[in-house]
């Protein structure tokens, strides 16, 4: 009975984390499904939202969940402008190019983040930071539940914003077909910039979630954007729904191979999982093969 509730924690605690994860992942899809582009800057914006936490609760004290409420707006208005400023200047130009734009704008937000907070890691403690609560046996930290609950909340938010409302309609209108969507009198570029200052939002605030239970350091949204691009592959390109399974899978992988193996090879048990998926759906778990 021991090891079954033993395995029962280490699942609950993959999917926790699995849940962060999705709310990575999903930013990145809906930027590939809306611009049939792969943000290379997206793990740059999570660690810039873990700073700018980080930051809010150095100088006023803020608790990071409260955070969020301002760091969200704000990264939506920062995604805008850099979609604005630096990507739709090159909206014709070949899929290389797009590439290395954004592998330089993370090289300069990571590296002003250095300027800004210098190399060495950084962490907050809070009062719940290594809180945990008691469920049938099983525990669980609090604030990865916390922060599972408020990523259900946004998922849901986006959801309805998608489905439900005039803006979504138009962003899955320019997904779909973006000459027909601006024959309908639809700002395509607006939409886009829009979605993908959403995406980089999704991605702050997931690392802001982060900041109570990580350290932080200006390099490490390279990883994270190696994890976001495993949990979008993983549920299918440009699929949304697909990357919530896709960061739930990701997240049960690592906890068990760090549990069951070693700890130090966290992260390769997650590529694993990723590489054996492929194998059998080259398309992602969600997607649609395409000849």
């Amino acid at each position: 009975m021991e090891h079954v509730i033993a395995f029962i924690q280490v699942v609950a605690s993959g999917l926790l984390t699995g849940g962060l994860y999705a709310l990575v992942g999903i930013g990145l899809s809906l930027v590939f499904g809306v611009m049939r582009l792969v943000n290379f800057a997206h793990g740059e914006f999570l660690a810039l939202g873990m700073y700018g936490a980080l930051w809010l609760y150095q100088r006023w004290q803020v608790d990071p969940f409260a955070a969020v409420l301002v760091i969200f707006p704000a990264v939506v208005a920062l995604g805008y402008g850099v979609e604005r400023f630096f990507l739709a200047p090159i909206s014709g130009a070949p899929e290389h190019s797009f590439i290395l734009m954004t592998v330089g704008i993370g090289l300069i937000i990571s590296n002003l983040l250095l300027f800004g907070f210098g190399a060495h890691p950084q962490s907050i403690y809070t009062a719940y930071s290594t809180a945990t609560f008691n469920l049938g046996g099983v525990s669980l930290s609090k604030p990865l539940s916390a922060s599972f609950l408020l990523t259900v909340l946004i998922i849901g938010g986006l959801y309805w914003l998608l489905l439900r409302t005039e803006l979504g309609r138009a962003i899955r209108a320019t997904a779909q077909n973006r000459e027909a969507a601006e024959l309908q009198g639809i700002d395509t570029g607006r939409m886009r910039a829009l979605v993908f200052g959403i995406a980089a939002a999704l991605a702050a605030v997931a690392g802001t979630l982060m900041l109570p239970i990580l350290y932080v350091i200006p390099t490490i949204g390279g990883t994270f954007t190696l994890k976001a691009f495993v949990v979008t592959v993983l549920g299918g390109m440009g699929n949304v729904a697909g990357a919530i399974g896709g960061g739930l899978l990701l997240g049960v992988a690592e906890s068990l191979g760090a549990t069951y193996v070693s700890s130090g090879y966290r992260d390769a048990f997650g590529l694993v999982a990723f590489l054996l998926v492929l194998l059998m759906r080259p398309a992602g778990l969600f997607g649609k093969s395409r000849v």
